[in-house]
């Protein structure tokens, strides 16, 4: 087994390497063949990742690597699947919502996650089974969040959801009829819901926290987006379900697109 703090001391060194690029008067940008954004930082971060990564038993699968057959990723048991940079479009716009993520998938469940957000120097860990590192003194499941995890780990378990009012996620750039039509039926169920937009992975982690409850998502995105979170909210309790038939999300597909989700806070009931 390895230790699970060299694994988040991964993320956090490729996230302080992000800050040097985010702390710049200029950042440099190009785009991918499907026009979304890449900077400096992604490549970076890219390769401090998986650099690391592959020093610990493990394939890795990675955003900036995708171009990796099914022929030969269907052959991988275990792997770590990295999003160097989540939030591109939110480090360009400089508003801080961008998340270094590395998920640990076995047999297309997201084991373990952490997300590590550069600007706040916060981390979130999940870890489904604690005989996956050497070092896990939590009863697997868990889930923890740290504060000044670049500073010395100071943990919390997450702490138990608040309904007072039901907050449900959206993104910033994807809202639309779809999702629009979902929180029309989510609200005749909550008296009291507001509506807030957060970025990247953050947005799953705060339903793990419960300082949120639904994350509705009707736009595409990848496995790598998400799978991080994904494990860290399955730790808290809760769940990412498809929106077709209300089962668990799974990876290492044959298409790394992931289908339309809902991802639900601990405690929350499944629409």
């Amino acid at each position: 087994m390895i230790p699970l703090k060299n694994i988040i001391d991964i993320a956090i060194n490729a996230g302080q390497k992000i800050l040097t690029i985010y702390e710049k008067n200029n950042i440099n940008v190009s785009y991918k063949s499907d026009q979304s954004p890449l900077t400096e930082a992604d490549q970076l971060s890219n390769h401090i990742l998986v650099k690391e990564l592959k020093k610990y038993n493990w394939p890795v699968l990675s955003e900036e690597g995708s171009e990796i057959l099914f022929e030969d990723r269907s052959k991988w048991n275990k792997y770590w699947l990295i999003d160097p940079l989540d939030g591109t479009k939110e480090f360009i716009n400089r508003n801080g919502e961008f998340t270094v993520n590395i998920a640990l998938i076995d047999d297309g469940v997201p084991m373990a996650g952490i997300v590590y957000i550069p600007v706040t120097d916060q981390l979130y860990v999940g870890v489904i089974r604690n005989n996956l590192f050497s070092d896990c003194e939590y009863r697997a499941p868990f889930s923890l969040r740290s504060d000044h995890a670049s500073r010395g780990l100071d943990w919390s378990v997450l702490p138990d959801c608040n309904t007072d009012t039901v907050v449900i996620l959206g993104s910033r750039s994807h809202r639309n009829k779809l999702t629009d039509d979902w929180i029309k039926e989510i609200s005749k169920i909550h008296r009291d819901c507001r509506i807030e937009s957060r970025g990247s992975s953050m947005k799953i982690c705060a339903l793990a926290e419960g300082s949120a409850h639904y994350y509705p998502r009707f736009a595409p995105t990848m496995e790598w987006d998400t799978a991080a979170a994904d494990a860290i909210l399955r730790a808290a309790g809760g769940l990412i379900v498809k929106a077709s038939d209300k089962t668990p999300l799974n990876y290492n597909k044959t298409s790394l697109v992931n289908p339309h989700f809902i991802a639900i806070g601990p405690g929350m009931k499944m629409q």
